[in-house]
């Protein structure tokens, strides 16, 4: 059997072209992984977004092992488990010791875990195409959540009117790249690899509206929360007049002012001075009259 199937030339074509876009979105994390090489540290990155991929390529290198002509899926999925191995390494390496723990966890729980359950439960309890079902369909499930994750950006987008935290290239790479699979899913005629990229597209394609929408709005990113203290100002400052008109017909400001001193102490002295004086007067009256 060769390795690469032209008898479909659709499958090959929209296979080659998938194979290349993924390679590049896999790089994407170089020039931040470079960084953190060379600072030796990770500066706050989070390694679960890593971990994730590397779980989702693994998933699906093994659903490429149960089916046929299916190379170009094997090829992008073995690059994927090979460079997302590489950024997690680096990211362990130069990673404090809470982020590094944490990361170990993740790995163990997920990728080791979770893919040796998976594994074993299939490989034992199901055989061919109910095998291929089973793998396929918890492909399908994973590969879901992980393109819902943009919802959060999405929601981001909308909350602060701006594009600030959604890159435009990077959302119109992972839109094609999400098209691209799909038309090779539909020449395959697999619906395990077509129907996560229909909701990849959907959410990619929300996205370029979102970034034509917002893209020369003016409001900066935090405008809501500015707007929210403005409007919590004069509530304040309508109290402390209240304040001022009650205690005093002086002016607020005045009165705000004097309200901020302690003038306990000060009413403590006159009263102990006014003591002396009642008490020295007592006797300089005694005195005179002997």
């Amino acid at each position: 059997m060769p390795l690469f199937d032209t008898h479909n030339t659709w499958a090959f074509v929209f296979g080659l072209m998938g194979n290349v876009i993924s390679f590049a979105v896999f790089l994407s994390p170089v020039p931040t992984f470079y960084r953190v090489w060379k600072k030796k540290t990770t500066e706050g990155f989070q390694s679960l977004p890593y971990v994730v991929a590397l779980f989702s390529a693994t998933l699906w290198l093994y659903y490429a092992t149960q089916k046929k002509d299916v190379f170009l899926l094997v090829t992008i999925n073995a690059f994927g488990c090979f460079i997302e191995t590489i950024y997690i390494s680096m990211f362990l390496a130069y990673a404090p010791k809470k982020a590094r723990m944490l990361t170990v966890k993740l790995l163990l729980l997920m990728n080791f875990g979770g893919f040796c359950l998976i594994l074993l439960l299939c490989q034992l309890l199901a055989k061919g195409t109910t095998r291929t079902k089973i793998i396929g369909g918890i492909c399908v499930g994973f590969s879901v959540c992980v393109f819902a994750a943009p919802l959060s950006i999405i929601r981001t987008v909308i909350k602060t009117r701006s594009v600030e935290y959604m890159p435009f290239s990077l959302s119109l790479t992972l839109t094609i790249s999400a098209v691209i699979w799909l038309l090779y899913g539909l020449a395959l005629k697999d619906i395990y690899v077509a129907f996560p990229n229909v909701i990849g597209f959907a959410l990619g394609a929300l996205q370029m509206i979102l970034y034509v929408v917002y893209k020369y709005c003016k409001t900066t990113p935090h405008l809501g929360e500015k707007e929210v203290e403005a409007a919590k100002l004069p509530e304040v400052s309508l109290d402390m007049l209240k304040l001022g008109t009650i205690s005093s017909p002086e002016p607020p400001i005045a009165v705000v002012r004097q309200a901020n001193k302690c003038t306990c102490g000060n009413d403590r002295r006159a009263e102990i001075e006014d003591g002396q004086n009642a008490k020295n007067g007592k006797q300089s009256s005694s005195a005179e009259a002997t």
